[in-house]
């Protein structure tokens, strides 16, 4: 997949081809909803709580008694038909937490990024030097870029300056590339991404999600630890056999 790169004028400088297995992956709607759904419900408090007719205080008396009165029949002022009663089927405290694959979410990510290039909406810049921390410059870069509305800056790392410049401005949200995902893509209409954060996502996301650990290990330049044979014990029990017995026949 072809990308144009620009820089803080909004100028084309290159054209670079990125992995087709990441930024060109045909678009899953199902799984992309499924993801969406789970972020989205992991971020809910869940704290909201109503209380029962057992729960509201009083009510402990009969209003009136059960025959002879002409009214209905009543057990309870604080019966869910009265006035200041419990609530019947109402919401209490849950999680809503979800855990979604690794391999799930990888893919959502991956249509979702797919679909932005398709859309043209992912702007790739070389870098952002230019950017010192000011308000000003933010909203220079992002005019020279041609983005009006929501939008999201991606880096390669957490970038103070950026965050700073960024933080001030209306629709405009921030972050590394490790923590980007479904649900942040798809919330902005445009992604501008530095192309260090290109590479870095095109490199990770390309990894099969059953070798990220060694992955992860080779990068940090420790290896992974060799596991235990099993004939290590019975190879040292029998050479102790062996010594015994040399030693009895010595006697």
């Amino acid at each position: 997949m072809e990308v144009t790169v620009k820089n803080s004028q909004g100028d084309t400088v290159q054209t670079i081809d990125l992995d087709d297995a990441v930024f060109s992956v045909p678009m899953n709607h199902a799984l992309v909803h499924q993801a969406l759904v789970i972020y989205q419900g992991n971020k809910r408090q869940g704290t909201a709580d109503t209380k029962t007719r057992a729960q509201v205080s009083g009510g402990g008396r009969k209003p009136w008694i059960q025959k002879h009165t002409g009214r209905a029949r009543q057990g309870s002022t604080r019966s869910p038909q009265w006035r200041h009663g419990g609530v019947v089927f109402g919401p209490h405290p849950r999680d809503f937490r979800k855990a979604l694959p690794r391999r799930m979410r990888q893919l959502a990510l991956k249509c979702v990024l797919s679909e932005k290039i398709r859309q043209n909406q992912l702007i790739c810049i070389d870098a952002m030097d230019g950017i010192n921390g000011k308000t000003k410059t933010m909203v220079e870069l992002l005019s020279n870029l041609g983005i009006t509305g929501s939008a999201l800056v991606v880096t390669k790392d957490t970038v103070t300056n950026v965050v700073r410049a960024a933080h001030n401005i209306e629709k405009i949200w921030t972050l590394p590339v490790n923590q980007l995902n479904a649900q942040e893509l798809l919330s902005r209409d445009k992604l501008v991404i530095t192309l260090e954060a290109a590479r870095w996502a095109e490199q990770e996301l390309a990894v099969a999600p059953s070798r990220w650990k060694d992955r992860m290990a080779g990068l940090s330049g420790s290896a992974p630890s060799e596991p235990a044979t099993a004939i290590e014990e019975p190879v040292t029990a029998q050479a102790e056999t062996t010594g015994e017995e040399e030693a009895g026949g010595e006697e």
